[in-house]
């Protein structure tokens, strides 16, 4: 039986993701096994970059967290190494960057996400992963309606 205090540090883990469940837009479950630490530098570094937090936290523990927060059917998808990328501003930030990141690195594999407290498959967050940023589509938008108004004018 752990001792008042590991417990109470594990409650405190707990809660803390928690918290960070709650204040996601989206996040992504992905297994790391097999990465260099050269890599998972690498890639803490791009998710970092997208405004995209890295936690690697026993199964166990994301279990409790993912549960309060009513992820349930995460559960048969936390065995086994497993990370998670976790953004509140950018819904397709954690895709986008474990996808590219996964296509150049073989070991990395998706294993699923959540967006708006549902969970969703490894193939529906691919599908995500594909849809450009807001920039880029906004900059789209704008090249068209410029377009479009140079051949009104």
């Amino acid at each position: 039986m752990p001792s008042a205090k590991v417990l109470e540090q594990k409650k405190a883990v707990v809660a803390e993701l928690v918290e960070t469940l709650k204040n996601a837009q989206s996040g992504v479950l992905f297994d790391y096994r097999g990465l260099t630490v050269e890599e998972d530098t690498q890639l803490r570094n791009e998710l970092r970059a997208a405004g995209v937090s890295y936690h690697v936290v026993k199964n166990t523990l994301t279990r409790f967290a993912a549960n309060e927060v009513g992820l349930n059917e995460l559960d048969p998808i936390l065995n086994g190494p497993t990370a998670l990328a976790v953004s509140d501003t950018d819904a397709v930030a954690p895709a986008r960057v474990l996808a590219k990141f996964a296509k150049d690195h073989e070991v990395v594999s998706i294993k699923a996400g959540f967006m708006d407290g549902k969970v969703i498959s490894e193939s529906e967050v691919q599908m995500y992963a594909s849809i450009p940023s807001k920039e880029v589509l906004i900059a789209k938008n704008a090249r068209q309606l410029a377009g479009t108004y140079q051949q009104a004018c």
